[in-house]
C-alpha cells in the first residue's frame, strides 16, 4: 500500500511515506479493519466554493501564483483533483457588496436580467479552473437572497421572506441563471433553494419555513426547471445546519409532488455536530441523497492553526460514514485578513493569500482535505471500515479503478500503532500525534 501522511510535527503535508508491507504479525491491540466487498454510497466528489471574494483575491495574485492555486485545487496529478464546487446566485457575505441579477424593481419578466457582475471575477476564476481540471466540475448554485424588491423587508440583508407574488419570477431567475452560465460554458449541476433558510443574518439572507420551501419547489422551481428543459439539474433542499435536517426533510419528502423534484438535502456544520441527523435522514429516506454544502472556520483567518485540519477531517469522516455523497468546503481562498467580506464576517480558508507580497499560505485544512479529494475519486463507493479504538477515526472507499483508499486520523497527543487489515492482508503501521494518513492500494 502507498502511504501519504500529514502530521503536525512533520515538515511536509501529504508527504509520501514508505510502502506498507504485508505481515503475519497479529499482535496488535488496535486495528482498522476494511472489507471491500461490502459497499455503500457512491461519491459525487469533493471541492470548495467559487465566491466573489475568492475570485477577487485570486485576480490580485501574479500569474505564477494564480496558476499555483489552480493546480493546488484542480490538477488531478499535482493537486486536490476537485470536481464538485459551489457558486452563489446574486451576492453573498463573501461578495464585495449586495447585488442581484435583476436589479430593476418590479421586473417580473426579467427583461433586465444579466450576469455582468459575475463576468468580472467569478466566471474568469471558474473558467480558469475548468482548463486545469482533467474532469468536469459539477457546480452547485445557491442563492443567499432574492433581489431586494422581491422581499418582505425590501433589502437583501437581515432576512425577510420572498413575497408570494414574486415566487414565479424568482423561480424563473434560477432558469435564467442556469441558462446564462451554460452560455458561458459553465454548466450548473444542481441548485439549492436557499442558503441557510432558517437564519436571519446581517448579510444576504432570506427566511423560508419548511412548508414554504416545499411549496416553492413543488409549485414553482421544479416545474420551471422542467418546462425549460432543465429537469436534469438537481434540486437540493435545506442547505443549513445538521440540527434540523430530519425535520426539514420530513416536511418536503412527505409531499410526493414536491419530493419528485428533489434530489437530496444539503447541510452545513455550524453549531452542534449532530451527525446522527445525517444517518437518520438516510435511514428514513434512503432514495434521497445527502450533500455537505458548506463549512469553514469562522472568526478570522486562524493562520497556522492545526485545529483547522482536524476539524475538517473529523466532519468529513463522520459525514461520509453516514451516507454523504459529496463534501463542499466554503471559500476556495481568501486574503490574509480572512476576507474580503462586505459585512466583516471574516473566516479562514484552506489557502490564504497575502496580496501585498504575492505569497500563498496553505493552512492545515488544505492538507487534510487533500487526504480525501486526491484519493477518493468520483464514482468511488464507501466500503465497510471499522476501527477497534475510538481515537482512530477512519473511512474507506473502493475507487472505479479498483484501488482502495483508507483514511485514518489520530487527534491525540500520542502516537498510535495499529494493524491495518484489508481483506486477508494485514500490515503494521503507526500514526504520529495529530496526524492523518491515506493508505492506497494499487489499481486493478
Amino acid at each position: 500500500m502507498h502511504v501519504y501522511l500529514t502530521a503536525r510535527d512533520c515538515l511536509d503535508g501529504l508527504s509520501r511515506q514508505s510502502r506498507l508491507i504485508s505481515t503475519d504479525d497479529k499482535q496488535f491491540a488496535d486495528q482498522v479493519w476494511v472489507c471491500p466487498e461490502k459497499k455503500f454510497q457512491q461519491i459525487v466528489g469533493f471541492g470548495g466554493a467559487f465566491t466573489e471574494a475568492a475570485a477577487i483575491t485570486w485576480q490580485k495574485l501574479s500569474p505564477v501564483r494564480q496558476d499555483e492555486v489552480l493546480k493546488n485545487y484542480f490538477d488531478s496529478e499535482q493537486g486536490h483533483s476537485y470536481s464538485l464546487c459551489r457558486v452563489h446566485m446574486n451576492s453573498c457575505d463573501f461578495s464585495l457588496g449586495n447585488y442581484a441579477h435583476v436589479e430593476e424593481p418590479g421586473d417580473v419578466d426579467l427583461n433586465s436580467f444579466n450576469i455582468d457582475r459575475d463576468r468580472q471575477a467569478l466566471l474568469p476564476f471558474i473558467k480558469a479552473a475548468q482548463k486545469v481540471a482533467k474532469q468536469p466540475i459539477k457546480l452547485l448554485a445557491s442563492p443567499w437572497s432574492p433581489p431586494a424588491w422581491m422581499k418582505s423587508n425590501g433589502q437583501m440583508n437581515h432576512g425577510g421572506f420572498l413575497l408570494p407574488e414574486f415566487r414565479h419570477a424568482w423561480a424563473q431567475c434560477f432558469v435564467r441563471f442556469i441558462q446564462a452560465y451554460a452560455n458561458e460554458g459553465v454548466p450548473v449541476w444542481a441548485v439549492s433553494v436557499q442558503n441557510e433558510p432558517a437564519a436571519t443574518q446581517r448579510w444576504d439572507s432570506c427566511i423560508y419555513s419548511a412548508e414554504e420551501e416545499r411549496d416553492f419547489v413543488r409549485d414553482h422551481l421544479g416545474p420551471a426547471l422542467a418546462a425549460a428543459g432543465l429537469g436534469h439539474v438537481k434540486i437540493v433542499i435545506w442547505d443549513h445546519n445538521r440540527d434540523h435536517l430530519v425535520q426539514r426533510a420530513s416536511v418536503v419528502y412527505s409531499d410526493p409532488e414536491a419530493a419528485k423534484y428533489v434530489w437530496g438535502a444539503g447541510f452545513h456544520w455550524y453549531g452542534e455536530a449532530h451527525f446522527e441527523q445525517v444517518q437518520l435522514t438516510h435511514d428514513a429516506w434512503p432514495d434521497k441523497q445527502l450533500l455537505f454544502t458548506e463549512g469553514c472556520q469562522e472568526g478570522g483567518p486562524h493562520t497556522g492553526s492545526w485545529n483547522l485540519g482536524e476539524r475538517y477531517a473529523h466532519n468529513i469522516i463522520n459525514d461520509l460514514n453516514r451516507w454523504t455523497v459529496g463534501w463542499i468546503d466554503w471559500n476556495l481562498m481568501l486574503d490574509e485578513t480572512g476576507g474580503p467580506n462586505h459585512v466583516g464576517n471574516l473566516c479562514s480558508a484552506p489557502i490564504l493569500a497575502n496580496t501585498v507580497n504575492d505569497t500563498l499560505m496553505h493552512q492545515s485544512s488544505y492538507y487534510y482535505l487533500g487526504h480525501f479529494s486526491r484519493f477518493i475519486k468520483p464514482g468511488a463507493q464507501r466500503v465497510l471500515c471499522a476501527a477497534s479504538r475510538q481515537d482512530l477515526q477512519s473511512t474507506a472507499f473502493a475507487n472505479p479503478d479498483g484501488s482502495v483508499a483508507v483514511v485514518v486520523m489520530n487527534r491525540t497527543d500520542q502516537a498510535i500503532a495499529f494493524a491495518l487489515k484489508l481483506g486477508i492482508e494485514t500490515a503494521a503501521t503507526e500514526l504520529p500525534p495529530h496526524s492523518i494518513a491515506t493508505y492506497l492500494t494499487n489499481s486493478v
